[in-house]
């Protein structure tokens, strides 16, 4: 399963890389479509800035309603963005650095503070985030934003919170790849405090903790958490969930109200797995539990307490 990938679909637009040197006569209607900008060997060989000014300069900004910042372009700052919103007056949806694997690594994509961007956008529906390194948020939030995912191999813990604390009343949809601390993660179950409550989301309805190492803490956690009875989707998928977390969630609170229960990329016996089967699927609850993984040997032996269950290992770190 390849989980950093270049988007195909973006809030419910196809996605159209910007061509090179196309005249404008010949490029679809500018609502038509989620605008994909990128440089490099698989675009073009353009200048970042003179292809940002080519696009700004021919597209009829003001239909825009989705942009996806790709390779290359990812480097000019968000002011240039934020120069433009006089124009992008109709920009519901922004991903920023949808840039794959071999050409750059997750941990690497730099991200800075997200409120003068949220700020400039009062408009805004979707935020797709991909990289954590220097991420921030605004705890004061944003009123109109629906769905909110960053993707990381290490969000920072005070990234993390921060969401976890914004007012986001419209928001429906929450994804947090929380990721390794080896590479700037190491989010608490005690900083998403606020989220597990359900404060300052009251419309939430889906919500993936991700990626996260310490999986089964966020399961039992999420056990008795207040926000689970109004979600209709939940995500603990791409961490290292094991047969212990499984356990606190089938012994918690009800999960037969959720439409989905995303639990791929885990560390769960095939006992567990029929035991989750059996409890949820007659329910009519949609159970995921592809990608099941082995641990690893990470050398310190079955004995060693103090070291158990590090052989787990979260999908997406560097």
């Amino acid at each position: 399963m390849s989980y950093v990938q270049h988007a195909q679909n973006f809030h419910g637009l196809p996605v159209l890389t910007v061509p090179p040197y196309t005249p404008a006569t010949l490029l679809p209607d500018a609502a038509s479509v989620a605008w994909r900008l990128e440089t490099g060997p698989y675009s073009t060989d353009e200048n970042p800035e003179d292809y940002w000014d080519r696009f700004t300069g021919t597209v009829e900004l003001e239909k825009v309603r989705a942009l996806v910042i790709g390779h290359g372009v990812d480097y000019l700052p968000h002011q240039a963005f934020i120069d433009l919103s006089s124009r992008l007056t109709g920009l519901e949806a922004l991903f920023l650095s949808d840039i794959e694997g071999d050409q750059e690594m997750i941990s690497s994509i730099y991200q800075p503070d997200l409120a003068p961007l949220l700020e400039a956008f009062p408009g805004l529906r979707e935020l797709v985030v991909r990289g954590g390194e220097g991420l921030d948020f605004p705890v004061t939030g944003h009123a109109g934003l629906r769905a909110l995912r960053i993707e990381s191999g290490g969000l920072p813990p005070e990234a993390a919170e921060n969401i976890a604390a914004a007012d986001l009343p419209s928001l429906e949809r929450l994804e947090l790849w929380l990721g390794d601390e080896d590479y700037g993660g190491g989010t608490t179950v005690e900083q998403l405090a606020p989220l597990l409550a359900g404060e300052r989301k009251p419309a939430l309805r889906h919500l993936g903790l991700q990626n996260s190492p310490i999986q089964d803490e966020m399961a039992a956690a999420l056990a008795s958490a207040p926000v689970v009875p109004r979600l209709t989707s939940l995500s603990l998928s791409m961490g290292t969930l094991s047969d212990a977390g499984a356990e606190a969630l089938l012994h918690g609170q009800p999960l037969t109200h959720l439409h989905e229960l995303d639990l791929s990329h885990h560390f769960l016996s095939d006992a567990m797995m029929l035991r989750i089967w059996t409890a949820l699927e007659p329910a009519g609850v949609r159970v995921n539990l592809y990608g099941r993984q082995e641990e690893e040997d990470d050398g310190w032996g079955d004995a060693d307490e103090e070291h158990e269950g590090s052989g787990r290992y979260i999908a997406v770190a560097e």
